[in-house]
């Protein structure tokens, strides 16, 4: 998510500061809550064309009709570039990608009503503006040409910079869309071990939602092309980070990482300055060459936390990163998984027990093969299907010890996607290969309608 957040202009003079302000993350297990983010793909329906901000039945149209449902805009400048509404946010991706940032809850039952409420108002505006939005990890028809950029003086900063530091962070910027869950921990020491079990296990769940095989109407020779597109990106900034299985990995050296990560820039007076490149540890000691002899803020912070893209990432919460777009169902499934791996501990125990002997080389080996081969990719004499079907396990008896019920039902049932995918093997996007080759006959175009939401 990319809104303007409430602006701490509380400075910060040393990095003690910083961790501190990790640390003030942790909270007691029965305040853990769950947040849901998914971002959708929207198209005019007449031709299947991605939408301008300004068009009649554009982006700027979309957050307007959807205000009619309670919720109040979010400006910078003139433009509407989003939404709020109980603590959830809608906001804007560079090409267009329309996100949900949902609402902090307790309970995956709220969670999933939360998003069907935000699909449901979605739909309604869809069918009286003519146009439709599609739930796939990467756009499957569009080249970068195609795509129109919105309005937000972060993205100007970000297009200029990315082709500097790797060849396909404008594909990542306005050609992907991704699901994210958003979890807590209760001590660092609770961190460390989600943060390693979530690192490892992430080429899994990439595995398991992969949903992107087409680029420009073809397919790739990816599963997941989304997944593909991270892997030049900005290595600076995004993928797996090995301090992470270090001894003595920690809040400090999360920081130490984040405070080396090259800026994309600092905001003043409401707008955004170029820092692209800078060192937010020379902005610490007030050398920053695009704000001289400014200290920085909280709110600077925060906003510079928001610009790395390692597979899991930490604010005062964890990020779990590393899903493809998808459909209704498994846009549940995604925090479904990691709060039944997380939320018990006897299953964050197993699913540790599960990953502490995998080497530093085995987890990067997985992430380079998941997203040309998904389940099928080899892992110790196996593939990663096998894996896979004992990480949903876990998460499974996990969620059956929360007993967080709705009526009958558990949480467990937002899982049943997800098995059935790991119990076949075959991924989300060996469907749509199927239906391209056979049913479709060639046609990318049937994927508009039928992948619609």
């Amino acid at each position: 998510m990319s809104i303007p957040a409430e602006v701490n202009a509380t400075p910060i003079t040393d990095k003690a500061q910083l961790i501190e302000r990790l640390e003030s993350g942790c909270k007691p297990k029965d305040q853990w809550l769950i947040g849901t983010e998914h971002e959708k793909f929207a198209y005019d329906k007449n031709g299947f064309r991605p939408l301008t901000y300004d068009e009649p039945s554009g982006i700027r149209a979309i957050l307007t009709e959807l205000q009619r449902f309670g919720w109040n805009p979010i400006f910078e400048g003139e433009h509407v570039i989003g939404l709020k509404k109980d603590g959830q946010h809608v906001s804007l991706e560079p090409g267009g990608q329309v996100e949900l940032s949902g609402a902090p809850l307790k309970t995956l039952h709220e969670t999933c009503r939360e998003t069907n409420a935000h699909l449901d108002q979605c739909k309604e505006i869809a069918e009286e503006l003519g146009i439709t939005f599609l739930g796939l990890g990467f756009r499957p028809r569009d080249t970068r040409e195609d795509v129109p950029w919105m309005p937000k003086g972060r993205y100007k900063i970000m297009r200029n910079y990315m082709p500097k530091v790797g060849s396909m962070g404008i594909d990542m910027m306005i050609r992907t869309c991704t699901i994210q869950a958003n979890l807590d921990f209760g001590s660092e020491a609770d961190m460390v071990q989600k943060f390693r079990v979530a690192q490892a296990l992430q080429s899994v769940a990439t595995a398991l939602f992969a949903n992107s095989p087409f680029v420009e109407s073809k397919p790739s020779g990816y599963l997941s092309y989304r997944a593909h597109v991270w892997t030049d990106v900005d290595n600076n900034r995004s993928g797996l980070l090995p301090f992470v299985l270090e001894d003595g990995f920690g809040f400090e050296r999360y920081v130490d990482y984040a405070l080396d990560v090259p800026m994309y820039f600092v905001m003043r007076d409401g707008k955004y300055v170029d820092a692209s490149g800078q060192s937010f540890r020379d902005f610490l000691n007030g050398k920053l060459a695009a704000a001289p002899g400014e200290i920085p803020t909280v709110s600077d912070w925060e906003d510079h936390l928001t610009t790395l893209f390692p597979d899991v990432r930490i604010k005062r919460y964890m990020e779990v990163r590393g899903a493809d777009g998808a459909g209704w169902r498994r846009i549940c499934a995604l925090p479904a998984l990691w709060t039944g791996l997380f939320y018990t501990q006897s299953a964050l125990d197993a699913a540790w027990d599960l990953v502490k002997d995998w080497t530093w080389e085995e987890q990067v080996k997985m992430k380079a093969d998941v997203p040309a081969m998904g389940l099928k990719a080899p892992f110790r004499g196996g593939t990663i299907q096998a894996v896979a079907r004992r990480m949903l396990e876990i998460s499974a008896e996990g969620l059956r010890l929360r007993r967080e019920y709705d009526g009958s039902l558990d949480e467990v049932h937002f899982l049943d996607a997800l098995m059935e995918i790991a119990i076949s093997g075959r991924t989300p996007a060996e469907d749509l290969l199927d239906r391209y080759e056979n049913a479709w006959k060639g046609d990318i175009t049937p994927v508009f309608t039928e992948y619609a939401f």
